[in-house]
């Protein structure tokens, strides 16, 4: 504690600590450590905001996330086509109901058989 005596021989008490004769004193551990706190906590704090923006789950990974869900949904769209048109196919390949003009092309595309009244004509 300091008395009117000591603040007139110079001794005074600042904001930012004590100060003798102009001179400051070296600050409190408490302080000190109270200060070291506060910034760890904003580092921490920025870490943060920082992890939010380009993180692996960030703003940016949800927007490459988005693209990439929309590529994936036209292309399941093309595979459902696809797939439908080769349920179709095999739905004209059964041997209970067989579409004659399907099983006819299918004979003379892949085992190269022809009728007897057909004339075949090489391409060359």
């Amino acid at each position: 504690m300091t008395n009117r005596g000591d603040q007139a021989r110079g001794e005074q008490m600042g904001d930012s600590g004590l100060v003798r004769r102009g001179r400051k004193i070296a600050a409190q551990p408490r302080a000190r450590q109270r200060s070291l706190g506060q910034m760890a906590a904003a580092i921490g704090v920025i870490a943060f905001a920082a992890l939010a923006l380009v993180g692996p789950t960030g703003v940016s990974a949800w927007a490459d996330s988005r693209q990439k869900l929309e590529h994936r949904e036209a292309e399941l769209a093309e595979l459902r086509a696809e797939r439908d048109r080769i349920a179709n196919r095999v739905d004209l390949l059964d041997p209970d109901n067989a579409d004659p003009d399907l099983v006819g092309e299918l004979l003379r595309n892949n085992l190269n058989v022809a009728h007897p009244d057909e004339i075949v004509v090489p391409r060359d």
